[in-house]
């Protein structure tokens, strides 16, 4: 397996776009990965929409990938969708990463919207089709519980071919649909231990459906943050993360120094899981731009010689 590390941004702590644009530039220019921007529509604290930041790194970026960690399927139109990934795609010259998620029933999106949460998993089986014949069929019919297409086509079509559909959840039907959709997974707030279990589950099921997946392309996320557990920007997202997730926040988050990053990744490695989406905890730009630098010189670096068979 190859190790790859991609930066990720969830709530945003920018003061200016000014300073996101630096930031983003910086990583396109010190080789990072990936950039991923969490989804969540309705929130009292400011988040980017991940769809237009797809769309806006594809003009500002010109070499680093990037995805959403995890876009919603339960709130989006799959058509739309599909036609959004595809000119992304396109107009990156192939850089787009899409993943996909069912999205928690106890999240603000759907309670504030008044969206039937009963289904969604049915609805999202049934985009993810959808979009995947989309991107490769000249004309896609499509007559289902939730969405009936008749004729339907888009072009330009993306540059990737196939184009990458990651998958987000750890339930028996996530799993089920990334053997069948996919062609990565990317855990949530699993442990290395739980993760590895995903992985052995989703291998054996796509297996099953006579669908490769690549072993290289199992992934995981967590907030990181140079520093120490007292300080304020870390309370506050770790109060965050478990009451969302009912959790403890150590699961999900690594804070301390470059050997306590890596050790975590190493954990998830040893159990199958080899891309990761590490999300600088910082509040405004001199921080996260401090600790993005932290990231690219003590971890990314690393990260390279590991992958690096001359230095084995």
């Amino acid at each position: 397996m190859t190790i790859g590390v991609g930066l990720g941004m969830a709530t945003y702590t920018f003061s200016s776009a000014e300073g996101y644009w630096r930031w983003v530039k910086r990583c396109d220019e010190a080789g990072v990965d990936s950039l991923w921007q969490t989804d969540r529509l309705v929130s009292k604290e400011p988040f980017l929409e991940c769809m237009s930041v797809m769309a806006g790194l594809a003009g500002a970026t010109k070499k680093v990938k990037f995805g959403m960690n995890v876009a919603s399927m339960g709130l989006r139109d799959p058509l739309q969708t599909a036609k959004q990934c595809a000119t992304i795609d396109y107009l990156s010259g192939g850089r787009l990463l899409p993943a996909f998620g069912l999205g928690s029933n106890r999240s603000r999106d759907f309670i504030a919207t008044g969206t039937a949460t009963k289904a969604r998993g049915q609805r999202m089986n049934e985009a993810l089709e959808i979009m995947n014949r989309l991107w490769s069929e000249d004309e896609v019919t499509f007559e289902g519980q939730h969405y009936q297409y008749e004729k339907a086509s888009i072009t330009p079509r993306p540059v990737q071919s196939p184009l990458p559909l990651w998958i987000g959840g750890s339930s028996d039907a996530a799993i089920e649909r990334t053997a069948r959709y996919g062609t990565g997974w990317q855990a949530a707030a699993d442990t290395p231990e739980e993760a590895g279990i995903v992985v052995e589950k989703i291998l054996k099921a796509a297996d099953a459906h006579g669908r490769p997946i690549d072993h290289d392309h199992f992934g995981a996320a967590m907030g990181v943050r140079f520093g120490s557990w007292d300080e304020e920007p870390v309370r506050r997202m770790a109060a965050d993360f478990e009451k969302r997730l009912g959790k403890p926040a150590r699961e999900g988050f690594v804070i301390g120094g470059a050997d306590e990053m890596l050790e975590r990744i190493q954990a998830y490695a040893n159990h199958g899981v080899s891309k990761f989406i590490l999300r600088p905890i910082g509040a405004g730009d001199a921080e996260m731009e401090d600790q993005t630098e932290q990231l690219i010189e003590k971890v990314l670096s690393r990260v390279k010689e590991l992958n690096d068979p001359a230095r084995g």
